[in-house]
């Protein structure tokens, strides 16, 4: 029997950062329009909460199914199906269990508003949310998982950036216009970065077990050049925003001190073994959590 602690364990805390910073950044933008629902906030931080325990158990039992984890060459914590703490029958039961809470929740949060949208929209809505539980599944598990084949960086992108921060917005305001546009994709592009680094530090185990991510494709050195192009093309994104819609030209750019923070963790990423580069990984979430935050206080004040 499973120990509370090992399913904490198992739902990987530390990757709640980005899931709640969608939801931070999305409701701020909306709050600049004057749009802003306390119900829809909270749903919508339940929802992409549980989605991100979805994906990390999920991908828990596809790697271990795959072997992924079982080469001993594996960085940073202990995967729960593969330690031998949770059985993949606990695992599967905890998958199906998680699924009927993000479904659950989701169609509260779209119904919560349900009036306030056209058909179509309401349509578009549940679809996303269908496309986000199939994306949580199959990031590791089944036969064509995208995430064994490079195709991680991008989904990681597409759904913690334009889907998390546009959806958000679009459920406070009830509808889509530019703005929201460069952030999300700002904070696309810090989710990349995270798995970047996460795909760095497994890289010599993921060429043993036959994953191909990005950054095995790229190699050490070329990923390294990447993520610095991730991480300025992050800071354009947010800069440009400010530039265009920001209000108050007092505080509109007291975010960038998220910058050079983040800075920082590029020249360490530089120096540091792929072995050595796990550390930056909480780091770097959670600077993307305090940026989603302190950029969305800037832009209301």
């Amino acid at each position: 029997m499973a120990k509370l602690e090992d399913w904490i364990s198992a739902f990987r805390l530390r990757t709640l950062f980005l899931a709640v910073a969608g939801v931070t950044l999305g409701t701020g933008l909306a709050l600049h329009e004057g749009k802003f629902s306390v119900t829809t906030l909270v749903l919508a931080l339940v929802l992409a909460v549980s989605i991100q325990i979805l994906s990390n158990l999920a991908n828990d039992l596809g790697d271990y199914l795959k072997g992924t984890d079982i080469t001993g060459n594996r960085q940073g914590p202990a995967r729960a199906v593969q330690s031998g703490k949770i059985s993949p029958g606990q695992m599967k039961t905890a998958i199906g269990i998680a699924i009927v809470i993000v479904a659950t929740i989701g169609l509260i949060l779209v119904l919560n508003a349900a009036e306030s949208y056209t058909q179509l929209s309401i349509f578009i809505l549940l679809g996303i949310g269908l496309v986000c539980i199939l994306s949580a599944l199959f990031y590791t598990i089944g036969r064509y998982a995208y995430g064994y084949v490079g195709w991680g960086d991008f989904f990681a992108f597409l759904f913690f950036g334009p889907v998390a921060v546009i959806g958000t917005y679009f459920l406070h305001a009830g509808s889509l216009d530019f703005q929201p546009v460069l952030p999300s994709v700002g904070l696309g592009l810090i989710s990349t970065m995270i798995l970047n680094i996460n795909n760095m530090r497994d890289i010599e185990n993921d060429r043993a077990s036959g994953k191909i991510t990005f950054a095995l494709r790229l190699g050490i050195k070329n990923a390294k050049i990447y993520h610095t192009l991730l991480t300025f093309g992050m800071f354009a994104c947010f800069l440009q925003y400010s530039f265009m819609f920001a209000a108050s030209p007092r505080y509109r750019f007291l975010y960038v001190v998220v910058f050079f923070y983040q800075l920082y963790i590029l020249t360490q990423i530089h120096k540091k073994t792929a072995r050595e580069l796990d550390p930056y990984l909480k780091l770097t979430s959670m600077s993307g959590f305090l940026l989603a935050v302190i950029f969305s206080i800037c832009i209301n004040i």
